[in-house]
């Protein structure tokens, strides 16, 4: 299958090399812009890998204690959406997104619950935990245990059970399904980075698996980004995994090169237009 290919690897440096309607890279029509497929794209979190960043190797982003900076005034405010229903909500500047030390976040977690870390210019993390100060998480190609200090590599965290408003299993079935899954690697894999493994596991749907939605017909996925007060942008996705795909591309660059690169790529294209969307946030869109 397409999506085991081990070398074929496909990303977005900008917005202006994700496809839209118009060929020329201009729509014509109103509507959001379609999203790319990931179809060919392995675990995201190799580019972090390959970069240096892990295992202690990124210094520029460490405080002088040894901890990854990470500044939630340049995090991406988004919704998701299937269809006319809101599946997916982060807000910045809320309580829900304060980030904790990996040892005062052990204090929060209870056995069940997903958590992100999060650190400067870097792909967030998941993970479930398991407790006894241990998570399950997909890392390097592999379902692995470990204690969630350890999993953390230097990063903040915090607890996501919120974002995703699905119907949550109960807590003991999450953990059992992060544990049955533990040492599974390479092509045993049925998710593509760390969030769709720890979000199926809490949540138990297909839509988080690769494959596990067919990419044929209307697109059903729209990814809403906050851009300022009054604007946002959309992107449509026939598949849940290419939007987390490209959700989480957003959030490893974050907010002010978001903008930026659709301040390039939207330059003089149409007006601001009404959203039909609005009741979750409450701007137009553009």
């Amino acid at each position: 299958m397409g999506n085991q290919m081990d070398k074929m690897k496909l990303s977005h440096l900008s917005y202006a090399e994700v496809p839209t309607v118009d060929p020329n890279g201009l729509d014509t029509e109103e509507g959001p812009r379609i999203g790319v497929s990931y179809i060919f794209s392995t675990d995201d979190e190799e580019l972090e890998e390959n970069s240096g960043s892990v295992d202690g190797a990124d210094k520029e982003h460490r405080t002088a204690e040894g901890e990854k900076q990470y500044d939630r005034r340049n995090e991406v405010e988004c919704a998701v959406f299937n269809r006319d229903q809101c599946i997916y909500e982060r807000c910045v500047n809320t309580p829900d997104t304060e980030t904790y030390s990996p040892e005062n976040l052990l204090n929060k977690c209870k056995a069940g619950d997903l958590v992100e870390f999060v650190s400067t210019g870097q792909f967030p993390h998941w993970a479930v935990y398991v407790g006894d100060f241990q998570v399950v998480h997909l890392h390097r190609a592999e379902i692995k245990n470990s204690f969630l200090t350890d999993a953390s590599q230097g990063r903040r965290g915090r607890v996501v059970n919120h974002l995703y408003k699905y119907k949550a299993m109960s807590d003991d079935m999450v953990v059992q399904n992060a544990m049955e899954q533990v040492g599974a690697k390479d092509r045993e894999l049925s998710w593509r980075n760390s969030e769709c493994f720890a979000a199926w596991c809490r949540f138990g749907r297909r839509e988080f698996k690769m494959g596990g939605e067919i990419r044929i017909g209307k697109q059903p996925y729209r990814l809403k980004v906050k851009v300022s007060e009054k604007q946002c942008h959309v992107l449509e996705f026939q598949s849940l995994e290419d939007l987390i795909m490209e959700k989480r591309r957003n959030d490893q660059v974050g907010m002010a090169s978001v903008v930026q690169e659709l301040a390039n790529h939207l330059n003089g294209v149409g007006e601001v237009k009404p959203d039909p969307l609005s009741d979750h946030i409450d701007y137009p869109v553009i």
